[in-house]
């Protein structure tokens, strides 16, 4: 945050201690259902795994999935809500259609609700789901190496499930891919997250794909007058184009060419040679702090590993349903 006089600094204070106090929660915790579902967390490690061994690809949209739900009025599950005759969910927003991983979800709550009926949140299947999913695209572990010890991070439980998901709610709360840099510092700092989140979170592209139209803008007209985005190299954007017309809606390209599925810091080393390929990955060099992450960690994958971590936790606490507030919902896709 910027500090430069003492009155300025009282301000930020203030908001800092907002923030942390309405969107942070201090009743999550790591192991909140070790009495009430034991088994929890290897019942859905268990359904991952048997997912990703079909399709290792599944890693990204389960990460994304998480993303999605904790950035749109909290981490409550309400990303998996399906529409109704009266109203639109979150789900049906233009920037959650290509979401994926809701079966994943589904299986493991079927699961849960058969072992502990009423008790385990759909919101916590997904937080856990992510965090297995990236642990499983590491390297170590897809060396064949999972155990507990291999988790990227320990995940707190105990939210439970939204009532509410708009179309509309979706739209105003998720970043866009078209995003300069003070766009995504306000939209995170709204979610509690700073700019160091801000570069480590964004470092989950270097796992999954993308559809044309989420930079095509780039490579075509960037101000409206037929011109490339100046930020993305001039000769990778030649390549991109090779695959992506100007009106593509339906090639699907890797976010990080020839590793999609392996979580690794590529991805810094793309944006640090001007190959992020959306205008906000490239956006993190607008900033001395994202940047200086972005330099700092091109080879560095213990140091991102851990704080990966710590940003999804941090994440993964904004405005979560606790004690009687919302529901424990029976079926993700349906309230109660």
């Amino acid at each position: 945050m910027e500090k430069r006089f003492p009155c300025s600094l009282f301000v930020s204070l203030l908001l800092a201690f907002y923030l942390f106090s309405t969107n942070s929660s201090d009743a999550l915790e790591v192991g909140f259902y070790s009495k009430s579902c034991p088994d929890v967390e290897k019942i859905v490690r268990k359904t991952v795994l048997s997912y990703y061994k079909d399709d290792p690809t599944i890693t990204a949209p389960l990460l994304r999935l998480h993303f999605h739900d904790c950035f749109v009025e909290g981490c409550d599950g309400s990303v998996l809500i399906n529409s109704t005759k009266t109203n639109v969910a979150e789900k049906d927003a233009k920037p959650n259609l290509s979401l994926d991983g809701f079966d994943v979800i589904d299986k493991a709550k079927a699961e849960l609700e058969a072992k502990c009926p009423g008790v385990v949140s759909c919101a916590d299947i997904v937080a856990l789901a992510a965090r297995d999913a990236v642990s499983l695209a590491t390297y170590v572990v897809r060396s064949g190496k999972w155990s507990k010890d291999y988790n990227m991070y320990e995940v707190e439980t105990g939210r439970r499930d939204g009532r509410v998901s708009t179309v509309s709610d979706a739209i105003n709360n998720l970043p866009s891919s078209f995003w300069g840099i003070y766009q995504l510092k306000r939209s995170f700092a709204s979610k509690g997250l700073n700019l160091k989140d801000l570069a480590v979170l964004s470092a989950a592209h270097t796992i999954g794909n993308s559809h044309c139209n989420s930079f095509a803008k780039r490579l075509y007209n960037y101000t409206g007058k037929g011109d490339m985005d100046p930020s993305l190299l001039a000769s990778y954007a030649t390549t991109l184009k090779k695959e992506c017309t100007p009106t593509d809606n339906t090639t699907v390209l890797e976010m990080v060419p020839g590793s999609s599925t392996t979580f690794d810091t590529t991805y810094f080393k793309l944006v640090k040679e001007k190959k992020g390929l959306f205008h906000s990955d490239q956006a993190l060099l607008r900033s001395q702090v994202t940047k200086n992450y972005v330099l700092s960690h091109v080879t560095n994958s213990t140091g991102f590993f851990h704080d990966f971590g710590v940003s999804m936790v941090k994440m993964g606490r904004n405005k979560v349903l606790e004690g009687k507030n919302g529901e424990i919902r029976k079926n993700c896709a349906v309230i109660n």
